[in-house]
């Protein structure tokens, strides 16, 4: 495992895109492994078979803006999520913006108070198979299961759009509708459509929200998903800055092939470009 540190953090500056892994996954609601994914995500990414050249031309293994931090070293319970949060603040603080990959989907929720105060008008773009907006999911509160309901609580982001869910139940759509969330359900997906955001974004996209016929190593398959391609035409055609983004929910026990974590170096690598573009750095 490539570990981080502050001590590691000396070269970078403002502007520049750093990736840093969380192999966390004690708040999974169904089975574990996620924890095993940035490095999985790694080992496609740099791949003999691939290159670090984005769709855009942009080539990662030469660019001075993008650096990959390794993992974060994450404590347990609430200790893991303060640390998180500190961690993120220190990054955003020097003028980076981050890559997360997860890990489950909980660490989106210590990430996002890590932006708390950092933005006036934080819009996050959730890209997932499930709202993950239950209020509590089998005595846990900060479940995977959970972190857009604690987000949405603790009013960490002005706007929440949800892509590509289809396995909401009674519970989260009253949910939804206590937040104000945004939910495009898949049955409602056109490729044609597309998302306006006025302000920044953050990015959150969970593996399962690809059909499983692209990514079948996740914990929470859920056919009729989107297309790789589906996804990436969403991430290329967003117009607004993306401030930080998060890959999570890749489970490598359910990945033999390595399919799933070719896709998320895939989403990896166009997520980078653009928050690379949009820095004019």
């Amino acid at each position: 495992m490539m570990k981080s540190s502050p001590e590691s953090w000396r070269h970078l500056r403002p502007g520049m895109v750093a990736v840093l892994g969380m192999p966390w996954d004690e708040n999974s609601s169904f089975m574990d492994g996620a924890a095993f994914a940035p490095g999985r995500i790694r080992e496609a990414l740099n791949a003999d078979s691939t290159n670090l050249c984005t769709e855009s031309h942009i080539d990662l293994s030469v660019e001075s803006r993008f650096m990959d931090l390794g993992d974060l070293e994450i404590d347990h319970g609430k200790a893991a999520m303060d640390q998180i949060e500190k961690t993120v603040r220190m990054l955003l603080d020097m003028g980076v913006r981050v890559l997360t990959l997860g890990g489950d989907h909980a660490v989106t929720y210590p990430i996002l108070k890590g932006y708390k105060n950092g933005y006036d008008k934080l819009n996050i773009l959730h890209m997932d198979a499930h709202p993950d907006l239950y209020d509590e999911f089998e005595g846990n509160r900060y479940s995977n299961a959970c972190p857009f309901a604690r987000i949405m609580e603790e009013h960490l982001a002005n706007r929440l759009v949800q892509v590509g869910i289809r396995t909401i139940n009674p519970h989260q759509l009253r949910q939804a509708e206590r937040f104000g969330v945004e939910v495009l359900e898949m049955r409602a997906w056109r490729p044609e459509i597309t998302l306006d955001f006025d302000g920044p974004v953050y990015l959150s996209v969970d593996m399962d929200v690809l059909d499983p016929a692209y990514a079948p190593g996740v914990s929470h398959p859920e056919p009729g998903g989107l297309s790789t391609r589906d996804l990436l035409k969403v991430i290329q055609s967003l117009s607004a800055p993306i401030v930080g983004a998060d890959i999570v929910e890749l489970n490598p026990k359910r990945d033999p092939l390595g399919i799933s974590a070719r896709a998320a170096a895939k989403i990896l690598k166009e997520i980078a470009s653009r928050m690379l573009e949009v820095s004019g750095a």
